[in-house]
């Protein structure tokens, strides 16, 4: 409640753009327990509203479904009888649709978490502050970091990662070299990692409007404890968004966000929501976590 009051004041939200519902906390719901949460956000929300942030951090799965993934798409029993299985594709992945419920049928919804109510509100200011604040000409470049790991299975999108320089021109330099030789750089907006945890977490100095993100098994998993970092420990390093999947995924590369296409929508002035559900094709295990508004590349 502390945190959604946070967030209605400081993106200045409308009552009808408000709804309080009462779900059990704990980090996994039944399909019958969440098809009471998606009928009173059906029941209130009209076909204005393209988008929806969740302001908690349990629960965070439907069985082995993320929320966010179930919320847009509806529970996948089937996925969790096989969770490496391909999932469900998403038409938005990738699209120019700034109307994701208007033209797809779907809301993409991102969770306002962090350890504590206090990094919770200091991610909402990172995201109000990141607002048009990048790409103006004359300013410090920002950075973002694709790194190359040994572990071959989480390594996979390496292949993926856009080329050195790609983006000087629109402000952002790009870099993509071996974890084990990254010296961590001031300003950055974007770091990728095929790895169980995160790379030299204390040393990021992030601009407002960061993402990170890293391919492992569990990152959205959120109340682990040891093993796998999660999503919430990028937002605790600085980062303003982040993704992890909350069931066994494999490496699908389709179950990840892709790092161009990421990359590409943030630069062309995304929000953070819409930049992360477009770079994931099979978002049906994804758990998109930070402030969705965020646009630090918009203009208006």
């Amino acid at each position: 409640m502390a945190v959604g009051s946070h967030y209605i004041h400081r993106r200045q939200l409308q009552p009808h753009q408000v709804l309080r519902v009462e779900v059990p906390l704990r980090e996994t719901l039944r399909p019958e327990e969440f098809e009471v949460l998606r009928a009173s956000i059906e029941a209130h929300f009209g076909t204005a509203t393209q988008a929806l942030a969740l302001a908690w951090v349990q629960p965070h799965a439907v069985e082995c479904n993320s929320i966010t993934g179930a919320l847009a798409f509806g529970f996948d029993a089937a996925l969790c009888r096989q969770t490496c299985a391909p999932s469900r594709g998403s038409g938005y992945a990738n699209s120019a649709s700034a109307r994701p419920f208007g033209d797809h049928g779907l809301r993409p919804s991102m969770l306002l978490a962090a350890h504590d109510v206090d990094a919770a509100k200091r991610l909402i200011d990172r995201g109000v502050a990141a607002d048009g604040s990048l790409g103006l000409r004359g300013a410090l470049p920002v950075h973002a970091h694709f790194l190359i790991t040994d572990d071959a299975a989480r390594n996979v999108r390496a292949r993926l990662y856009p080329p050195a320089g790609l983006m000087r021109r629109a402000g952002v330099e790009v870099h993509a070299l071996p974890a084990s030789a990254w010296l961590a750089t001031r300003r950055v907006l974007l770091v990728q990692v095929g790895s169980m945890r995160l790379p030299q977490a204390q040393a990021l100095e992030w601009v407002d409007g960061g993402l990170g993100d890293h391919l492992t098994s569990y990152g959205g998993q959120l109340g682990r404890v040891s093993g796998q970092a999660t999503a919430l420990d990028w937002i605790a390093s600085g980062a303003t968004a982040s993704h992890g999947s909350v069931s066994e995924p494999c490496n699908h590369l389709q179950k990840f966000p892709h790092p161009q296409w990421l990359l590409l929508h943030y630069l062309q002035g995304s929000t953070a929501i819409e930049a992360y559900w477009k770079s994931v094709l099979w978002p049906q295990q994804s758990l998109f976590v930070g402030e969705p508004l965020a646009a630090p590349f918009a203009r208006r």
